[in-house]
């Protein structure tokens, strides 16, 4: 970890990196706004998979006295991991046929069937308590009118995986077991709600003459005006969403990966409780004595004996890991690898048959409907997971490795 304090920061940015030569240009720019904040707690902090973002920094964390800021939540709110293990070794059931295909090409397919991916959406009203209940209390959402139909949209999008690097994937311990690891969000929810709310801190904060400069994206509301509370209000609804979205898809995949263990093998499988974690949102901490926003945006919360999920991309490694409860970082960690090549890079540097070759090699079944993309998600985009597991030793303990045997992809 190193520090950044100079002329252009009125708090310091502490980064869990080795150098600044590891970060890009504009990552560090942002970072230096960030830390003009008037009204930030301590200092910035910057994960080890830090990447330039829209505002922010995504894997940035930031804990702002009696203020929200939407874009230091990100668009996806929400957005974040759920991981079950199987008592099933992959192992004993790789070579096990399902008709003309291998079981886990048959799990990919199915899965691929089963839940809607990248901008589909189911044709049916899924059931949802999440939204149930914010019906219920619909006073608490009718103000603010733009939003409001986004409710009853959401019943068709509950258990649904999206794009981009959401992925759905079937895993490998090394101990052999067999898990399931999944990355999704809030949906189109979460993005409408972030852009709204930013509009309206914008519109907010040329009215008090903010010394904040417009384009530096991070318009802020105070927790005790009304668009503060509404944009908590709305903010929580979306991750109590991404929360149930998650765990639906998880549950849907389970019941096939069993069904197909069942028939296919003649196994019996038990699966861990799942561990469901979001790692773009804020929320209401107590840091240094004082209750702060901890915006975490791209980031884990990490307390001490917490568990919490680090995906790669595909065809590399994740981790699960328990929590250090390390007070410089306000209990937090990456969220995963982090890019290294922008979308349209990435397209550039890399060819669909080096990625398609490349996941052959490894044995890594791929579930996507049009491959042409599929560089923009390759292992060789993001950072190495490795690398970023190493610099933040002090943030996180490592209780499994896993690496990618099956995948569907947005």
């Amino acid at each position: 970890m190193f520090v950044i304090y100079n002329e252009k920061t009125i708090v310091p940015v502490k980064v869990w990196l080795s150098g600044p030569e590891k970060m890009e240009e504009s990552c560090l720019e942002q970072a230096y706004h960030l830390a003009n904040l008037p009204f930030l707690h301590k200092w910035v902090c910057l994960m080890p998979d830090t990447h330039t973002g829209k505002g922010m920094p995504i894997g940035g964390v930031i804990a702002a006295k009696d203020v929200v800021i939407p874009n230091a939540v990100g668009v996806d709110i929400g957005c974040g991991m759920v991981f079950a293990a199987t008592d099933v070794k992959y192992e004993e059931v790789r070579e096990v046929m399902a008709g003309t295909a291998t079981i886990m090409q048959s799990m990919i397919g199915n899965i691929m069937r089963a839940i809607p991916v990248g901008h589909e959406r189911h044709k049916q009203k899924q059931e949802s308590a999440v939204l149930d209940l914010a019906l219920e209390e619909r006073e608490g959402y009718e103000a603010d009118r733009e939003l409001f139909p986004l409710i009853e949209e959401g019943y068709f999008q509950v258990g649904t995986l999206g794009g981009g690097n959401h992925f759905i994937e079937l895993q490998e311990d090394e101990e052999g077991y067999l898990c399931l690891m999944i990355h999704s969000g809030s949906r189109h929810l979460g993005k409408q709600i972030c852009d709204y709310f930013h509009n309206k801190a914008r519109e907010l904060n040329r009215m008090w003459h903010s010394r904040t400069p417009d384009e530096y994206r991070l318009a802020f509301l105070p927790v005790h005006t009304k668009e503060g509370q509404q944009y908590i209000r709305w903010m929580r609804l979306a991750l109590d969403y991404a929360f149930e979205n998650r765990a639906c898809m998880m549950e849907r995949v389970c019941a096939m990966v069993r069904e197909h263990l069942k028939r296919y093998a003649g196994r019996t499988v038990s699966f861990t409780e799942p561990l469901n974690c979001h790692h773009n949102y804020a929320a209401l901490e107590n840091h240094y004595g004082e209750n702060v926003w901890v915006h975490r945006k791209g980031a884990t919360r990490a307390r001490l004996g917490e568990m919490a999920v680090i995906p790669g991309a595909m065809g590399s490694y994740s981790y699960v890991v328990e929590g250090k409860g390390n007070a410089e970082s306000f209990h937090s960690s990456s969220h995963g690898a982090g890019r290294a090549y922008s979308r349209s890079g990435a397209m550039r540097a890399f060819t669909t048959e080096q990625v398609m070759v490349d996941l052959k090699k490894q044995g890594v079944v791929l579930g996507k409907r049009k491959k042409n993309d599929v560089a923009e998600e390759c292992r060789f985009a993001y950072k190495d997971i490795d690398e970023v597991m190493r610099q933040q030793e002090d943030l996180v303990r490592v209780v499994r490795k896993l690496r990618t045997v099956g995948v569907v992809k947005g």
